[in-house]
């Protein structure tokens, strides 16, 4: 008996994607059936690049083939990407489908080091990434980019706007106040005036097309994140912290200012840094130098993903002074930490879009 297209597309509505809950066929998964003979070919259109389901997804598709169509099927599955958004009335940000806040409730816990390498895991699984440093008296991105002398060009476009060209390092579009101005230079600005920088990196940027643009916001909570959820529509924020108490302490009023029923920005999940120490000469061992468990605790309290666990290793520190992100280091042993991270986040970001209401710019009075 020939193989028919009916026949393929009723064996794939058997499979489910885990994360989401409903078959391929559905969620509409599936495109380009062809049939030569016993070959049977189709694409899977997954919802980021970054899926770290994908093989098992493709194994599934295979499986079912092979089970309820024909035994001897010869299945080739191609996976490609589209990532979701659930963002409507984009006048700002047109070509942006997902806004994705990386904070942190204090300072010194490696939120940027982690936004980086992040942006890059995300830019290398072939997803389209932007990072807005929000953090205006102490921007990190220039040197984490190595890019510190970078200084972007500013073009009219044809309505007679002016828009930045954001710098593009390893992949990652990139907008920071470090750009323009002088690094020895300290930005004393009142809160006002922050705000408006950030509301400029937003509107004035031109960022193009993207699937993720990462807000590296900074510590605390301020005027400066009350005006990022007052301009854009956030998808999620994710919050870093380390496993010490006090870092605990402080991550947990960031998360709950997320929460906040006048904010309403969904909470994709808690990454645990400086989880452990291993040092070069034993990689084996683990040392938990500011305390264990934290991140898993805080994950668990709040009903949210511990989305990954960064170790504290020298070679982030050194990568980062380089300006050369840690998980563009093949040789690494800490860079699949990351790009686990990134699997992680982008699956987080399409559950979200799935099941969670569409995002809105937040009304703060």
């Amino acid at each position: 008996m020939s193989i028919t297209q009916e026949a393929v597309l009723k064996a794939l509505s058997y499979v489910e994607e885990p994360d989401l809950g409903k078959d391929l066929v559905t969620l509409n998964m599936i495109e380009d059936v062809q049939i030569d003979g016993q070959k049977v070919s189709f694409t899977v259109i997954l919802t980021t690049p970054a899926c770290p389901l994908k093989d098992l997804i493709r194994n599934a598709c295979v499986r079912a083939i092979q089970t309820m169509v024909d035994k001897d099927a010869e299945v080739t599955v191609n996976m490609t990407s589209r990532v979701t958004t659930m963002r409507q009335n984009r006048d700002i940000l047109p070509g942006v489908k997902n806004i994705v806040a990386i904070a942190s409730g204090k300072g010194g816990v490696g939120k940027s080091t982690v936004t980086a390498n992040l942006a890059v895991a995300l830019a290398r699984s072939g997803a389209k990434v932007g990072i807005v440093d929000a953090d205006i008296s102490g921007p990190s991105m220039p040197v984490m980019f190595g890019v510190e002398d970078a200084r972007p060009h500013v073009f009219q476009t044809p309505d007679g706007r002016n828009l930045i060209e954001p710098i593009e390092r390893f992949g990652v579009k990139i907008m920071s106040i470090g750009f323009l101005a002088p690094a020895e230079s300290a930005i004393v600005w009142r809160g006002p005036m922050a705000s408006s920088a950030l509301k400029q990196f937003i509107t004035e940027v031109d960022w193009g097309e993207l699937d993720y643009l990462l807000l590296d916001m900074p510590p605390g909570t301020s005027d400066i994140h009350l005006t990022m959820v007052q301009t854009v529509p956030v998808t999620g924020a994710v919050i870093v912290t380390t496993p010490q108490k006090v870092a605990l302490a402080d991550a947990q009023k960031g998360l709950q200012m997320f929460r906040q029923p006048q904010i309403n920005v969904p909470v994709l999940g808690v990454i645990e840094n400086m989880a452990w120490f291993t040092p070069a000469e034993l990689p084996e061992n683990k040392y938990y130098i500011f305390g264990q468990g934290g991140g898993h605790e805080l994950a668990r309290k709040h009903d949210v993903p511990l989305l990954g666990e960064i170790p504290l290793v020298q070679g982030i520190r050194e990568n980062g002074d380089a300006g050369i992100p840690v998980v563009l280091q093949s040789t690494s042993a800490v860079a699949p930490a990351f790009e686990q991270l990134a699997e992680n986040l982008a699956q987080q970001v399409s559950i979200r879009n799935n099941i969670a209401p569409r995002t809105q710019v937040v009304e703060v009075k």
